[in-house]
C-alpha cells in the first residue's frame, strides 16, 4: 500500500503488477547503511536550520534520552539484541534494543541517535553521541547519566558545550559558596573512572542548584553554567523542566509513528537496523514539517500537535 501510493515502485509496460515478495528483496539489497546515511545527513542540517531564534541565552538547547524498542522473537534478533531479565530470572517474551537520541527541546527534532544490544550500558551509548553535540549548547540528562567521564567530554570538546543534570541522592561534594540554594561544589573523580579515562584529574567542579518541583518534590541540579550573573537560577530550572517533553516525544514515535505494535516488523537484524533509521527519518520528516508552520506562525513547535501534523501528512500523501 504505501509503496504504490506514494509511487516509490513504478511498474512498465511489460510488468505491471509488482509481486510482495520483490519489496522485501528489494529491502534486503539495500541494507541499512543508506537509511543511516540519509537519517546523518539531514538530521544535522534540519535541526541547525531550526535552531537559529529558537536558542537560550545564545545557547542551543538539547537532551540526551533513551528509550526500548521490542523486535520480532526470532533466533537472530534474540541473539543479537538480547532481551530483558527481570530478578526472578524470567526473560522478556521478545527482543529488545536500546535506543538513545540527542533530541532538540525547541522543535524536538532528532539530530543524532544510537541504537542496539539491550545489554550495552546507556552510559556507553551515551559516549557514542557526544561528538555530535553542537557548539554553544546545553545538554540536559537524566541523573543516570551522572558521570565525570560523560560530562566532562561534553564540556571539554568544541566552544561553549554546557550540561545540566540532576543530582543523585548519594552524590556527595565539597561546598564551596555560602548561598544555601545556589553554590559550586567540587567532587571527586572515581578511581574507576580514572583508570577508564586517564585524561581526567582527581576532582571536577560544577554549580548546585536546589529547586522545588510544582509537585513539592525537592531537586538539586548541577551545571557546568557556573556564573551566576549571567546564567540565572531560575531560567536554568526552566530549560531542566523542559527535558520532560522529551519523554512526550517517544511516547509519541512509539505510539502514533510505530502505531502502538507490540513489536517492530523487521524479522532480522539488517532489516530491524533499516526499519529504526526509517522510522527516525519518518519522525523527523513529521517534526520538520512542525517547525516550518511554528516559525510561520511565530509559536513554539512543541506546542503544535504531533498527532495531527502525522494525520494530516499522512492524508496528502495519500490522496
Amino acid at each position: 500500500m504505501v509503496v504504490a501510493d506514494l509511487n516509490l515502485v513504478l511498474p512498465d509496460e511489460i510488468n505491471p503488477d509488482i509481486a510482495k515478495s520483490a519489496l522485501t528483496q528489494a529491502r534486503q539489497r539495500l541494507g541499512h547503511e543508506p537509511l543511516s546515511l540519509l537519517f546523518a545527513m539531514s538530521a544535522a542540517a534540519w535541526d541547525q536550520r531550526h535552531q537559529q531564534g529558537r536558542s537560550w541565552r545564545g545557547l542551543a538547547r538539547y537532551a540526551i534520552d533513551g528509550s526500548t524498542l521490542r523486535t520480532p522473537d526470532t533466533p537472530g534478533n534474540r541473539e543479537h539484541f538480547g532481551a530483558q531479565e527481570y530478578a526472578s530470572g524470567v526473560v522478556a517474551s521478545y527482543p529488545q534494543l536500546r535506543l538513545l537520541t540527542l533530541t532538540s527541546l525547541s522543535t524536538h527534532l532528532v539530530r543524532d541517535a544510537v541504537f542496539g544490544e539491550y545489554g550495552k550500558n546507556e552510559m556507553r551509548y551515551a559516549k557514542d553521541l557526544l561528538a555530535s553535540i553542537p557548539n554553544h549548547s546545553l545538554t540536559v540528562l537524566d541523573k543516570g547519566f551522572l558521570s565525570a567521564d560523560i560530562l566532562l567530554q561534553v564540556q571539554g570538546a568544541g566552544t561553549a558545550r554546557h550540561w545540566l543534570i540532576p543530582a543523585k541522592n548519594n552524590s556527595k561534594w565539597q561546598r564551596l559558596g555560602d548561598d544555601p540554594l545556589d553554590y559550586l561544589v567540587r567532587m571527586k573523580v572515581s578511581p574507576q573512572a580514572r583508570k577508564a579515562n586517564r585524561a581526567l584529574g582527581e576532582y571536577w567542579e560544577a554549580r548546585a542548584i536546589h529547586t522545588t518541583s510544582a509537585r513539592g518534590q525537592q531537586r538539586i541540579l548541577l551545571t557546568s553554567l557556573l556564573d551566576a550573573n549571567v546564567w540565572p537560577a531560575q531560567e536554568i530550572v526552566q530549560q531542566y523542566a523542559q527535558r520532560w517533553n522529551i519523554e512526550t516525544s517517544y511516547r509519541e514515535f512509539k505510539q502514533e509513528m510505530l502505531g502502538s505494535e507490540l513489536t517492530l516488523r523487521s524479522g532480522n537484524v539488517p532489516t530491524v537496523r533499516q526499519e529504526v533509521w526509517g522510522a527516525l527519518l519518518a519522525n523527523n520528516l513529521i517534526r520538520l514539517e512542525m517547525a516550518e508552520v511554528a516559525r510561520e506562525e511565530g509559536v513554539a513547535a512543541t506546542d503544535l500537535s504531533f498527532t495531527v501534523a502525522l494525520n494530516y501528512m499522512r492524508y496528502e500523501w495519500t490522496n
